[in-house]
């Protein structure tokens, strides 16, 4: 069984994924991954520079992850050229993930903040959306410390709320308490595994 897990900007899907690492889950991470592929020194941070030109290193040589996302969070043909580079890189690397965890017996569950944009969806026998409305998106991450434009901008440029339920097997409702959330991951944990 394929399982995906996906939210929108802020709205707890990091917390899930460890309630369900913690559980014993496989997490299969592509964000950590999709870092991973454009450390220093690798095939896609020479494409990435390659695309977009030097100004996306740091001094030190690593990719500056803030400039990069103000390129492509501002212009959806950038963004479309850096997946073209990024996803097929995190892809891979997800499937040999994936397959090590079903190997050892374990769920695994992979974490997709993209899932929807990228049309993955039918590929995932169970779907798992956390959800919250969009102006608690807002506040959580202007509570980390983005500003309002660029939380926004952010959530415009993901998939809606309702494009991310439409495709869900499994909702958690992200607005309780730490205690509720929990209980949620344990439910849909239990019924997995």
């Amino acid at each position: 069984m394929r399982v995906g897990l996906t939210g929108g900007i802020a709205s707890g899907k990091s917390t899930v994924s460890e309630l369900l690492a913690e559980l014993g889950a496989v997490i299969v991470d592509s964000d950590k991954i999709a870092r991973e592929v454009v450390e220093p020194g690798t095939p896609g941070l020479a494409a990435v520079v390659e695309e977009f030109g030097p100004s996306v290193l740091t001094e030190a040589g690593s990719l500056d992850r803030a400039k990069v996302g103000e390129i492509v969070f501002a212009d959806e043909s950038a963004r479309a050229r850096l997946n073209a580079i990024v996803h097929p890189l995190v892809g891979a690397r997800s499937a040999e993930l994936e397959e090590a965890g079903r190997v050892a017996g374990k769920l695994v569950v992979n974490d997709i903040p993209l899932l929807v944009e990228v049309g993955y969806a039918p590929f995932f026998d169970e779907v798992i959306v956390v959800d919250v409305p969009v102006e608690t998106q807002i506040e959580r991450a202007i509570a980390r410390g983005m500003t309002e434009i660029d939380a926004r901008a952010r959530i415009a440029a993901q998939a809606s709320r309702e494009e991310r339920l439409a495709v869900a097997t499994y909702v958690i409702d992200n607005t309780g308490t730490l205690e509720d959330l929990h209980k949620r991951v344990r439910e849909i944990y239990d019924s997995l595994a």
